[in-house]
């Protein structure tokens, strides 16, 4: 093979590699966002279907004339690690936000066009219909302020694109006009459970039916053979779902596994599998005994960092693990104990924890980033570092000694 033609396979090799790691990242990726990215994807949409198809059993849509790309993940177990937010890097969503986001959904397949007045009135109707659903009132802020929430998340995938007026007038203003073009497709594409509610039996003509199904049974998938699969749906199982963990979780902990996971990631063949997955895609597997880990050197796939100073819960939760990490298990309440002192010693930081109770509720916070991450976790009173955690040990150098 001549090294232009070397040259050219190595260069498609990295382009797919990328655009795996950021479409993990961003698995609702339009090409008004980001034109280049779109652009790669869409050339090698036939590769890197077949790559998450292989791999996790993830259903990958691209579409060239809509412009855009959709990645529709499935998580290998139920987890509010990566929650709806509030606008970029805002609180995550509560249930009320998660119910008005679904029922404008519902409400916005009517028609392609529509103004806030007239899809809030929607929703009001669709919610006073509904069963367990609480009324949705307009006229309360709070409940304007739920609603903007979730027409501002629809906003960030292009399921509505305001063409006159800014959804945020409605929170001070119940009358304002705001006209939307929808775009019903992208509404659609945006339900990842293989299941839809409505499916599940006994959803629409049992009143007996369950108000909340079961995660469970929204994530059920045909193709691993239901409560008697074959042997190779055991295996195809295994694969996807380790690979998944792998790609969603920033440690995987073989004692988390189940032991068919487990016996997968430990055998010949699954742990082929893993580390082709991770070449094609451009990471590097690190392997411990304790478990597995993922690392992307360019920070593509990357949706959030540790450490970095984003805020003061992640300086806290860097600090806070050093102490983990060198005294052992400790009570929760030391944790509040260490974090008064940083409060104390640092006045002008971390100013919405100066206050009372702010110490709790730093130190609730910073171990809510350390679990997230796979660093540390509790159980009951005990908080412990995982072994992942020891990577972020400060190096103190030698002990100081006195001369003789």
């Amino acid at each position: 093979m001549s090294s232009l033609a070397n040259q050219l396979v190595r260069a498609e090799k990295e382009e797919i590699a990328r655009a795996i790691r950021t479409l993990l990242a961003r698995p609702f990726l339009t090409a008004d966002d980001e034109p280049a990215a779109f652009a790669v994807i869409r050339k090698r949409r036939e590769p890197l279907t077949r790559w998450f198809d292989y791999f996790c059993g993830w259903r990958l849509v691209v579409e060239p004339r809509e412009g855009y790309a959709r990645l529709v993940k499935v998580g290998s177990r139920p987890t509010a690690t990566r929650p709806a937010r509030r606008r970029a890097g805002g609180p995550p969503f509560d249930r009320r936000r998660y119910t008005l986001l679904c029922l404008c959904a519902a409400e916005l397949l009517a028609a392609p066009v529509t103004t806030i007045g007239m899809l809030a009135g929607r929703v009001a109707r669709a919610a006073a219909v509904e069963t367990g659903v609480p009324p949705f009132d307009p006229v309360s802020a709070d409940e304007r302020a739920a609603f903007v929430d979730a027409l501002e998340l629809l906003e960030r995938h292009g399921a509505i694109t305001p063409t006159d007026g800014t959804t945020d007038a409605y929170l001070g203003d119940e009358e304002a006009k705001v006209l939307y073009r929808v775009d019903t497709t992208r509404v659609i594409r945006l339900l990842a459970a293989p299941v839809p509610p409505s499916r599940l039996p006994g959803a629409a003509d049992d009143p007996a039916a369950p108000l909340a199904p079961p995660i469970a049974a929204l994530t059920v998938e045909a193709r691993y053979g239901g409560d008697e699969p074959t042997e190779t749906q055991r295996a195809l199982w295994a694969r996807h779902s380790v690979i998944r963990r792998l790609l969603d979780e920033p440690v995987v902990y073989r004692d988390e596994l189940t032991p068919a996971q487990a016996a997968y990631a430990a055998s010949l063949t699954g742990r082929r599998m893993i580390r082709r997955a991770a070449e094609e895609a451009g990471f590097v597997l690190e392997e411990r005994a304790e478990g597995l880990l993922l690392v992307d050197t360019e920070a593509t796939a990357t949706d959030t960092r540790f450490p970095d100073d984003g805020g003061p819960a992640k300086v806290a939760a860097l600090l806070l693990l050093d102490l983990l990490v060198t005294a052992g298990p400790l009570p929760a309440g030391r944790l509040d104990e260490e974090a008064a002192e940083l409060l104390r010693r640092f006045p002008q930081w971390a100013r919405a924890y100066q206050s009372d109770g702010g110490a709790p509720r730093l130190a609730a916070d910073a171990l809510e980033v350390l679990a997230m991450f796979g660093l540390a976790r509790r159980t009951g009173d005990r908080v412990a570092a995982l072994p992942a955690g020891a990577r972020y040990r400060v190096d103190r150098g030698p002990a100081d000694t006195e001369d003789a």
